[in-house]
């Protein structure tokens, strides 16, 4: 009788910016509260001191703010080339929380379960009002967040990813900095094969935001999404996808300032260089629009 598998092992990464040192602390106790195996968990200062943390939390501070993505990819890189040193890592907001204790098994079933699930994204929800923004579903019909199904993208900062998924397609895109560096590693992760889930299950607590306040949110959107267009799509998709947006855009009436920066962003998108080209094949394409988000929107 062949003995059972081991528990696949959780590891966590957590940026922080230093400057929320008691939402990070009540963070890395709901992270030590999950059933099963112990999570290690380290904690990334990006271009800041780490507040104090609990014993036995790894601790990694830069000398310079290198972005959510590079910062995430310094996390996964701490776990070994690749994160190899544990099967799944959870990325987790610093002023988030996870208010259940099962959310680290549920994890590990759900990969063991399921041999191509390659990422898990959290439902979002405010710790108060137990809203779930719609912007926080990762699916075009949003409209019920309890329903868990297959996705085509992931939440930064309230997933789980199989650390083979990086190993095989690469990390966060660096040059990024903020937004979209999910879609691009979503994208390339789907075209090797992998699956994504979103977990209306698993729950990450976070007090609602409106990123789209900072002018700087407006130029980074615009100019990644050019970025992902360029580095991911096949050629006869590029302008259709960004002509999309650029509509979407214009349609949903941003202040002066907000839609000076937006063009700004998607002119520098252009001009700037986005890093390797690597376009998804067209089966995938056809993978996305059957899972319900084309790649053109």
């Amino acid at each position: 009788m062949s003995a059972a598998p081991a528990p696949l092992k959780v590891g966590a990464v957590v940026i922080t910016m230093g400057n929320r040192p008691a939402e990070l602390r009540a963070l890395l106790d709901s992270v030590a509260k999950q059933e099963g195996d112990p999570v290690e968990v380290v904690v990334v200062g990006n271009g800041s001191p780490v507040p104090d943390v609990p014993e036995g939390v790894r601790t990694v501070e830069l000398p310079e703010n290198l972005g959510i993505p590079g910062g995430r990819n310094v996390g996964i890189e701490a776990f070994g080339p690749s994160g190899s040193d544990v099967d799944i890592l959870l990325f987790l907001d610093d002023d988030g929380l996870l208010p259940l204790t099962d959310t680290a098994q549920l994890c590990r079933e759900a990969f063991a379960a399921d041999p191509q699930l390659g990422i898990v994204s959290f439902r979002i929800a405010d710790p108060d009002t137990g809203e779930t923004q719609r912007r926080h579903v990762p699916r075009l019909r949003a409209a019920d967040p309890m329903r868990s199904s297959r996705v085509t993208t992931f939440l930064g900062g309230a997933n789980a990813l199989r650390t083979r998924v990086v190993a095989e397609v690469g990390a966060l895109p660096e040059a990024f900095f903020y937004a979209h560096e999910e879609t691009d590693l979503a994208w390339r992760a789907l075209d090797a094969g992998w699956m994504i889930d979103y977990r209306a299950d698993m729950v990450l607590h976070h007090p609602t935001t409106a990123p789209s306040r900072h002018a700087v949110y407006h130029r980074m959107v615009a100019r990644n999404r050019v970025w992902l267009a360029r580095r991911n799509l096949p050629l006869p998709l590029v302008p259709v996808y960004l002509g999309v947006w650029l509509l979407l855009t214009l349609a949903r009436r941003p202040s002066g300032p907000a839609l000076k920066a937006w063009f700004g962003g998607f002119k520098e998108g252009w001009t700037a260089s986005c890093g390797p080209r690597r376009p998804m094949r067209w089966r995938t394409v056809w993978r996305l629009t059957r899972l319900g988000r084309p790649p053109v929107i």
